[in-house]
């Protein structure tokens, strides 16, 4: 007996399996947002803006045309008057400072936030939805990466 799925279905079913996955991985994942101490004194020192724990960040390495590669992964994101950080506890995966020498750009799409560091072999896009005002964190994190501009000038 065969049966018959049409392919766009299996599809569908694919992505709510992995949607499921990650619910259920996420409520027994450990906590993200514990900062170091370092970062504690650096954060409350620079003010800390916005904060989204323990969200589903899209991390995609973008290597060339075909080489695109992307994780979904259980992150933190902080942004402060000086610093953008997405972190797992106290791993950095991706940390902006006035200092970052990567290209940085800033985009939403709907609710989704886009942080896009394009580096000289490898682009790496970091993408989430915060679960409010998502005008208002992109125009957050463009300042953030405006101050490294203007610090290269």
């Amino acid at each position: 007996m065969r049966l018959a799925f049409p392919a766009r279905s299996i599809a569908t079913m694919g992505g709510q399996l992995t949607l499921f996955a990650l619910v259920v991985f996420a409520g027994c994942a450990r906590d993200t947002s514990t900062l170091t101490p370092v970062w504690q004194q650096r954060f409350a020192t620079e003010g800390i803006v916005r904060r989204a724990d323990n969200v589903i960040v899209r991390h995609t390495r973008e290597a060339g045309r075909r080489q695109n590669s992307y994780k979904d992964r259980l992150a933190s994101v902080l942004v402060t008057h000086g610093t953008i950080l997405i972190h797992q506890g106290e791993r950095a995966l991706l940390e902006v400072t006035p200092r970052t020498r990567r290209g940085i750009s800033i985009t939403r799409q709907g609710r989704r936030i886009r942080i896009k560091a394009v580096g000289q072999r490898v682009a790496e896009i970091f993408s989430f939805e915060p679960k409010e005002d998502a005008a208002g964190w992109a125009e957050d994190l463009r300042s953030v990466v405006k101050l490294g501009g203007e610090a290269s000038k």
